[in-house]
């Protein structure tokens, strides 16, 4: 059967209302009569919203199918579907999911195009069909629709003949490749076939090239799909929800810096930690009040038994306050396994630790674990603090670098006082400014990581990659609530501190977002966990809302959840999806 284009729909962004907020979309595509011209990065008067997620030259032009559309009306029971409703560019009669390749190259009159990879699934295909799991049907169901890169512009026309010119290199399905990233049970003899096509997008290359190294990871190391988000790729919890464990010592590091030391209650070895994990714990109070639960750091030397985190003390901080003043040696601490995806990676590359203030934390766990193994990698420490009394861990970092084979050191005080030495308590005075970062000659080929104030850890990542290292080789932890991901919110509101969400409390089970520092209790009138942190204004990020993409997976410190819908692939050991899930108990998220 020759396969025909039936229709061309095109259409610009528009601000559409949803959920009490406004997306800026091109979901929204009218069939256009006569000849339209291809060009490489569009269909004349057609345009993407949200170029992060759609649109570009790998995804010029989405191919959806009338068979597809027949089985939907089926499978919905409607009668009211027309092509451009599903936001496909080309409705086409023929080519299958389960059938087009990857690679495959076919002439849409004077056009010519590649397929390059499934569509990716995400809310506003729900949004513009009024069913919002569309995006978890498509996958379950096997039929995503597929991207076209534009090899030739040229114009095409509804009615004409789509002629497959050459089939793609290892015969790999748009099906097929969908369910390897999105569904469970590939193997990675499927994984390597896909990285051996040429014409995969660099997106589903990158996907893939995290499935294999997650394939050759030691068992137990990870579990989920880290090819869909770099929390699956943490290796699960040592322990469930959380455990008691004995404050063994407390030592002062800095004016405003101080270090606990945690060990098991019957002497036991604690399970090993990875360099740049962190803890959360219970902070409990006098007279009843309520629980603070926070994360710190781990910031002493991985593998011996024990736990040391550092808190710094801020003027206003309630738990790191009340830890100062009523934490004693002998006390007990409530603890949730180490976690966390801020972590060392292994290899010989040169490694740059970068960090300001107590972020060096993390990074100090880093720089123990090489020195402990006696490695040979190039390393380079970067630190900033504000002068020697607020500089934590200064003669601990001085022997760790002097231990090391190949390492140097660079401190700076942004305000020193007289009796700080020059040459000797710090390398110069001011900030590590990008000019700096660029003189240094750091090794293009080095893992960065860095942690510290939001504004300082942008900054140092930009100028990180202008000095020549690649954007995905620059690793970044920060210590409260992340950044949001809402792809395609418009006018979005100046970011609000986490608050309580409006109306009356609800009566179900406590919710505590521990980075944000905020517990609420649960409204059976909400859907999910995602609307509860939304109505907080708790920074999160999703895509899909519907148990497919994994954008919204996090680690889960203790409590369980009930899912609706179930999730189209479990999210890894320890972690759940918050976009379609409910809490069955008392929480603690990583949120």
């Amino acid at each position: 059967m020759v396969a025909t284009l039936i229709a061309v729909n095109v259409g610009m962004p528009q601000d559409v209302p949803w959920h009490g907020k406004t997306v800026h979309t091109g979901i929204y595509k009218q069939t256009v009569s006569g000849p339209r011209t291809v060009r490489r990065l569009n269909i004349d008067g057609d345009g993407q919203g949200d170029l992060g997620g759609h649109g570009g030259e790998q995804r010029a032009v989405l191919v959806y199918q009338l068979d597809s559309y027949r089985f939907w009306a089926d499978q919905l029971g409607r009668d009211d579907l027309e092509p451009g409703n599903f936001g496909e560019n080309f409705t086409v009669d023929g080519l299958p999911d389960d059938e087009v390749c990857i690679g495959d190259r076919y002439r849409i009159g004077s056009a010519l195009f590649e397929v390059t990879q499934p569509r990716v699934t995400c809310y506003r295909v729900g949004l513009r069909m009024g069913e919002p799991r569309m995006a978890a049907l498509l996958v379950s169901h096997r039929r995503p629709g597929f991207y076209l890169r534009v090899i030739e512009e040229g114009e095409v026309e509804a009615g004409q003949e789509i002629i497959k010119v050459s089939g793609g290199p290892e015969a790999m399905t748009v099906e097929e490749i969908d369910g390897v990233l999105y569904l469970p049970g590939h193997t990675r003899a499927q994984v390597e076939r896909a990285l051996r096509i040429p014409a995969l997008s660099p997106g589903w290359q990158g996907s893939m090239r995290t499935l294999l190294e997650q394939a050759d990871a030691a068992p137990g190391t990870s579990s989920g799909s880290a090819g869909l988000t770099a929390a699956a790729g943490a290796p699960p919890p040592a322990w469930p929800g959380f455990r008691p464990l004995v404050v063994t010592d407390i030592r002062p590091e800095s004016r405003s810096v101080f270090s606990v030391f945690l060990a098991s209650a019957d002497g036991a070895a604690l399970p090993s930690a990875l360099p740049g994990q962190f803890l959360t714990v219970k902070v409990r109070r006098e007279g009843g009040a309520p629980a603070l639960i926070r994360s710190y750091s781990l910031s002493g030397e991985p593998g011996t038994g024990v736990y040391r985190i550092s808190v710094k003390v801020e003027p206003h901080g309630v738990a790191s306050n009340h830890l100062r003043t009523h934490l004693r040696v002998g006390d007990s601490l409530d603890v949730a396994a180490p976690r966390g995806t801020f972590r060392l990676t292994e290899g010989g590359t040169p490694v740059v630790l970068l960090s300001a203030g107590v972020g060096v934390t993390p990074v100090l766990a880093m720089l123990h674990a090489l020195a402990r193994s006696r490695s040979g990698r190039q390393v380079w420490w970067l630190h900033v603090a504000r002068n020697g009394a607020e500089h934590p861990f200064a003669q601990e970092v001085h022997d760790l670098v002097a231990s090391l084979a190949d390492a140097r050191s660079y401190v700076y005080y942004s305000r020193p006082d007289a009796e700080d030495s020059q040459g000797s308590d710090y390398t110069e005075a001011g900030r590590l400014s990008a000019d700096r970062i660029l003189g240094l000659g750091l090794p293009a080929d080095a893992d960065a990581y860095v942690c510290g104030p939001a504004p300082f850890m942008q900054s140092a990542s930009a100028a990180l990659v202008r000095a020549g290292l690649e954007a995905s080789r620059v690793h970044g932890e920060i210590f409260n609530a992340g950044p949001s991901l809402t792809p395609g919110i418009s006018g979005a509101a100046a970011a609000r501190a986490p608050h309580q969400p409006p109306g009356p409390p609800g009566t179900g089970p406590s919710v505590s977002f521990a980075r944000s520092g905020l517990t609420v209790p649960w409204d059976d009138g909400r859907d999910s966990l995602l609307e509860l942190a939304e109505a907080c204004d708790v920074p999160v990020q999703w895509s899909c809302r519907t148990g497919v993409c994994h954008t919204c997976e996090l680690a889960l410190m203790s409590g369980s959840v009930d899912y609706a819908p179930d999730p189209v692939e479990p999210p890894a050991e320890g972690n759940i999806l918050i976009c379609c899930s409910k809490p069955k108990e008392d929480l603690v998220v990583d949120l």
